[in-house]
């Protein structure tokens, strides 16, 4: 399966590590340091158009900006599953 993390970002879902709120995460320097080690690394990607909501993390290190809140991503994997069943 995969998710749709807005402009022309999709990831397998198998690859996910974890979707995180950027208003609830960036007060840590530790997140902060991540967000700017994996921009340094040029793994970090942006999804979005506009101001990002959320990040994703992927195996290998791959982390998405995206447009989209947490809710948004969790429900987009809530309805794959039922699809797919």
């Amino acid at each position: 399966m995969y998710l749709y993390l807005g402009g022309d970002a999709v990831v397998e879902t198998e690859t996910l590590i974890g979707v995180f709120d950027l208003d609830n995460t960036t007060w840590s320097v530790h997140t902060r340091r991540f967000l700017s080690a994996a921009e340094k690394a040029g793994t970090l990607r942006s999804a979005a158009e506009d101001i990002p909501k959320s990040f994703v993390l992927t195996a290998g290190n791959q982390v998405y900006l995206t447009q989209p809140n947490t809710a948004v991503l969790a429900r987009r994997l809530r309805d794959q599953e039922k699809k797919n069943g």
